[in-house]
């Protein structure tokens, strides 16, 4: 028996009931591995609230960790015990041991520690896809990145920075502010405090942004929409607010035939293939420095439901740890 983190009903952080589990030896494709790291994300709480539906009930959390192969399943050739692999998009890491699909999992780097590949594989990977896939941001655009401080956003700055793009992010406090404009951002606008569409404008001499990357959703929507530019793109591609409802279609076209797209990382790395040239690009730009991986908090996986409460109260920077 292991420990793990188990939901037994949807709902709040008390939900999240830390207890003994039984792993099976790895199935067919699968390997078994004891996690070192565990990382947490805001699609942890929408799978535990219900936003998003797991397989059934009771279910293990958590789409992201590093760790120590312990044994291979059946079927299963480039992945041996003792090896160090991370992953994302594979939910069920709340656990201190787990079997994961091989297809997900991948090698890590000798120079990458377990704590930062755990922090930066499923927000690294989902900056990598905004930044050089569904934007591809190249020197001279202008950009917004709504929650700049979050372990997207310190990332996603980074990197468009250092693809040459001028950066503005919102952030809501002070300290924030710092935390953005020393990763990468040229502006922070405090959203709390400022009209943040009336700022976009000020800072760009009225020109607006090429794109507006937007994982905070219902609290942004639609005013995302009056920062950017004729043809603009809106990524909404996350909702760490509430989902947005009320999609109006038509006020692209009065905004000035605007483009919006709600993208998901597990798209963009279903193929095998993909998904290791994603992994690859992130790998190179944490080991050249021009991304940083910035690990904020740790908590034991045993006190999940503070965790969870931080995250969602905005408590929380940059990337967070569970740790088993």
């Amino acid at each position: 028996m292991v420990r793990a983190v188990r939901v037994h009903q949807t709902g709040g952080p008390e939900v999240l009931v830390y207890e003994a589990v039984e792993v099976p030896p790895p199935g067919r494709g699968e390997v078994q591995i004891r996690h070192t790291a565990i990382g947490l994300n805001f699609i942890d709480v929408y799978f535990r609230t219900g936003l998003y539906k797991a397989a059934g009930l009771p279910f293990v959390p958590g789409n992201e960790g590093a760790g120590v192969v312990e044994a291979v399943g059946p079927d299963v050739n480039d992945f041996h015990p003792g090896d160090r692999v991370a992953y994302a998009m594979a939910i069920g890491a709340y656990s201190e041991v787990r079997n994961v699909p091989a297809a997900v999992l991948l090698h890590l780097p000798a120079a990458i520690d377990d704590q930062t590949a755990a922090a930066m594989m499923l927000k690294g990977m989902t900056a990598q896809y905004l930044v050089r896939r569904t934007h591809h941001i190249k020197p001279g655009d202008v950009i917004l990145v709504q929650a700049a401080a979050g372990g997207v956003g310190l990332i996603l700055c980074q990197w468009a920075k250092h693809l040459g793009a001028t950066v503005i992010g919102t952030v809501g406090s002070k300290d924030k502010a710092e935390l953005a404009l020393s990763h990468g951002c040229d502006e922070v606008i405090l959203y709390r405090d400022e009209d943040f569409v009336h700022r976009v404008k000020e800072i760009t001499a009225g020109k607006l942004c090429d794109v507006v990357y937007d994982g905070v959703g219902q609290a942004t929507y639609p005013a995302s929409l009056d920062c950017l530019k004729p043809l603009g793109l809106w990524v909404s591609f996350g909702n760490a607010s509430g989902a947005i409802k009320n999609f109006d279609l038509l006020q692209l076209s009065q905004k000035g035939s605007l483009f919006a797209t709600r993208p998901t990382l597990g798209t963009f790395v279903a193929k095998r293939h993909d998904l290791i040239a994603t992994a690859n690009d992130l790998f190179e730009a944490v080991l050249t420095g021009a991304v940083k991986i910035p690990v904020h908090q740790t908590y034991a996986l045993k006190d999940v439901q503070k965790a969870h409460r931080d995250l969602e109260s905005r408590k929380t920077t940059g990337s967070t740890l569970l740790l088993p």
